[in-house]
């Protein structure tokens, strides 16, 4: 609001000082204040009046959705609005302040020409304030677009990622090995071993597509992928679970747990004499995995994909951030625990709409903006030449014809851009399209 009464200071001023500069009036500094303080008031009152109208009207009718609406009924509400207040602040100045005129003068149309042109400048205020709003709004519509767009192409990328390291290659790997020598040591263990595996390849198939899932989905599943860990490396690893049960209802990024009992896998050496102990509890609204640190000194190239990923999809969900805690002694991942679950975003034909919707909305602001500029200088020159025609030859006012010319070539520039013209021919084209095809 402070930016706006120094913008409505700034014209008062301007205005003054055109004012000042071609008026026959003594060129004193009492002159000068008393110009500037009789536009101040027009400018206050017109400006105020205005961005009132404005705003309501921005409430009211979005620009985005109801484009053609808001254009009509801003016009009709903003002359009426212009006209009333002028017509107040001229009154206030001829016959209450300066007491050049008496009321039954003012109103029989002596001043009709001055009201006419206070009016004009006023509705060039009027179209810059509406130009404005509409470009102001329509970058917030379009930020908030290519903000949408960038997480749902976050969100496209963070699942194919996912997908990628939903089951490590080694471990699939390492596991048929251990079903290998299973089926000849111990049948009966390789029976069990095989229907674990199918469990969580049917897991991984059934929670793919979607964001979240339960915190016991997750923790079933994890127990049924240690039970093939514990197969493989018997007591070289240890799990212990110890999560809250009012925990359990909340909601965590589906395949986690898995990522990062693989990961404390990958990175540590496991033996008997050294065991690897992996603890998987809650905390203050976060799920923990935890282990002491037996760090491998060989790291493979993909090392830290799978953790990333998991931050990369909690960022697309939420706030909260994963921790990462490291020491000598342990490594921990604290994973936060939603209370709401997501609706999973649409990716298909991303890179199409995305295009399309570019060029639409560039093709767009591009119309609007050619309009806008023609409306802003026809309000700026149309009364500048009256101005001009009534201090040369009021015998005689050529200005009208301008006026009347020019003001039929931005109706037509007006209905080609909010009503018929190319997008007429755009919906009948398209009409007659789909006639066909059917």
């Amino acid at each position: 609001m402070k930016r706006f009464a120094l913008s409505l200071l700034w014209i008062a001023l301007g205005i003054a000082v055109f004012i000042f500069l071609i008026d026959n009036v003594e060129k004193t500094v009492s002159n000068f204040l008393y110009t500037f303080l009789i536009c101040s008031m027009y400018s206050f009152f017109l400006g105020i009046s205005n961005y009132v109208v404005n705003n309501f009207l921005n409430r009211k009718i979005s620009w985005t959705e109801k484009t053609n609406t808001r254009i009509v009924i801003g016009v009709v509400v903003i002359i009426l609005v212009n006209v009333i207040v002028c017509t107040i602040c001229s009154y206030l100045n001829y016959v209450v302040i300066q007491k050049v005129a008496k009321p039954e003068e003012f109103f029989a149309g002596k001043y009709s020409f001055a009201n006419w042109f206070t009016i004009n400048i006023a509705l060039l205020i009027s179209a810059f304030m509406h130009a404005k709003g509409f470009m102001e709004e329509l970058k917030k519509v379009s930020k908030k677009e290519v903000v949408e767009q960038k997480l749902i192409a976050k969100s496209a990328n963070a699942q194919f990622e996912s997908l990628k390291n939903q089951l490590d290659p080694h471990f699939l790997f390492n596991s048929l090995n251990v079903l290998d020598a299973l089926i000849e040591e111990n049948p009966h263990q390789a029976q069990k071993f095989t229907n674990d595996m199918s469990k969580i390849y049917r897991y991984v198939l059934d929670q793919k597509d979607k964001e979240l899932v339960t915190v016991e989905e997750e923790i079933e599943f994890a127990k049924t992928y240690c039970g093939l860990l514990k197969t493989r490396f018997e007591d070289s690893v240890s799990f212990d679970f110890n999560v809250e049960e009012s925990v359990k209802q909340q909601f965590v990024v589906p395949l986690s747990l898995q990522l990062l009992l693989e990961n404390a896998i990958k990175h540590n050496h496991a033996t008997s004499k050294k065991p690897l102990n992996i603890r998987i509890y809650s905390e203050n609204g976060f799920l923990c995995i935890e282990n002491n640190l037996q760090a491998r000194e060989i790291i493979r190239e993909r090392d830290g994909i799978g953790l990333s990923n998991i931050v990369q999809r909690y960022s697309i969900l939420t706030d909260k951030n994963v921790f990462i805690e490291k020491s000598e002694e342990f490594f921990k991942v604290k994973i936060p625990v939603l209370t709401q679950k997501s609706t999973a975003m649409n990716t298909q034909n991303l890179t199409s709409n995305e295009m399309i919707a570019y060029e639409k909305a560039s093709k767009r602001v591009k119309e609007l903006k050619g309009f806008y500029g023609n409306l802003f200088s026809y309000c700026l020159v149309i009364p500048f030449l009256f101005f001009i025609n009534w201090r040369t030859a009021p015998e005689y006012w050529w200005a009208f014809w301008p006026m009347f010319g020019w003001g039929i070539g931005l109706a037509s520039h007006a209905l080609q851009t909010f009503g018929i013209g190319k997008n007429w021919e755009d919906r009948k084209i398209k009409e007659l399209m789909e006639k066909n095809r059917n």
